[in-house]
């Protein structure tokens, strides 16, 4: 019987570990959950005997899979799956896969949440500005980004995309005007809601270059990594443009820094906030706990990412 170990050191809600459950139970599945571990060392020593893993922000790394003889699959409950090493993955035939899509609504929320907020003064009573009529560029239009442009648009923004992986009449048929660098992009929009994943190609890519291209006032909205961004130019551009603002659900490396020489002109949630949401938390886990189902029974590879 095939065995899924479901280890996720912040566990899935109630309601989701119910429903992840009864589709395991329909499949014939055996699984077990391990949550609120403490460090990989008992990560490690609980893999043993698993067939297939379901993981959240866990990190499944070489060690891991070594530990693992018997593992077939990985599914990370979610967009982003840096926390899994592909490499090893892959040399010992394990496949890995994300749930695209199951948290996209959650993370635009708070992307436009978070701009709101910033926008009226973080609530001090202060008056501030309004969203409509802004210019809202969104870096990289995948499942998040269109989620984005529809509840922009919802606000009265002029909504922009720069995207050279999407085709460009795919999204001006959501109404969204595309850039054709990414320079334009930032040079134009009063927002700038990040999307991008944290790869080789992408790490701190958000320099001094695109920054610095920023209009006066112009936000940066930062929901994807904190991998993805030069810390060092992000001071630089802080201290250049008087009225630049940062916003993230990923507090950077250099956060007590920023917090304390630019204070009101930035904004990090306690902890990475984007697909906290019960709904989120729900269809990720179901959506998991499916593909590892229709993997394992049909070979069905459809969101394998290694």
């Amino acid at each position: 019987m095939t065995k899924v170990l479901i280890a996720t050191e912040k566990p899935f809600a109630a309601q989701a570990v119910s429903e992840i459950k009864a589709v395991l139970d329909t499949a014939g599945f055996e699984y077990s959950f391990f949550e609120k571990y403490n460090g990989q060392d008992e990560f490690i020593g609980a893999v043993k005997d698993a067939d297939a893993l379901i993981i959240r922000s866990d990190k499944v790394t070489t060690e891991v899979i070594a530990a693992a003889p018997q593992l077939k699959i990985v599914v990370r409950a979610g967009a982003g799956y840096d926390n899994v090493d592909l490499n090893a993955a892959t040399a010992a035939n394990v496949i890995v896969m994300n749930t695209p899509g199951q948290n996209s609504n959650a993370v635009a929320e708070l992307a436009l949440g978070m701009m709101v907020y910033q926008a009226r003064n973080h609530f001090n009573g202060a008056s501030g500005t309004e969203l409509k009529g802004k210019k809202l560029g969104i870096h990289a239009y995948g499942n998040v980004g269109r989620y984005v442009a529809n509840i922009a648009k919802g606000f009265g923004m002029e909504v922009y995309a720069y995207d050279p992986f999407v085709r460009k009449e795919d999204i001006e048929k959501d109404g969204v005007i595309v850039k054709d660098s990414v320079e334009e992009l930032y040079s134009n929009c009063d927002y700038i809601s990040l999307h991008i994943p944290a790869n080789e190609q992408t790490k701190e890519s958000i320099n001094y270059g695109l920054l610095s291209k920023m209009k006066k006032g112009a936000t940066l909205v930062n929901t994807a990594r904190k991998e993805v961004i030069n810390e060092n130019d992000l001071v630089r551009v802080f201290e250049e443009n008087e009225s630049f603002k940062y916003l993230s659900d990923i507090a950077p490396g250099n956060k007590d820094l920023l917090e304390e020489k630019f204070t009101g002109r930035c904004f990090f949630t306690p902890k990475k906030m984007g697909a906290q949401t019960a709904e989120a938390n729900i269809n990720a886990g179901i959506a998991a706990a499916k593909q590892i189902i229709a993997f394992i029974n049909d070979g069905n590879t459809t969101f394998k990412v290694n």
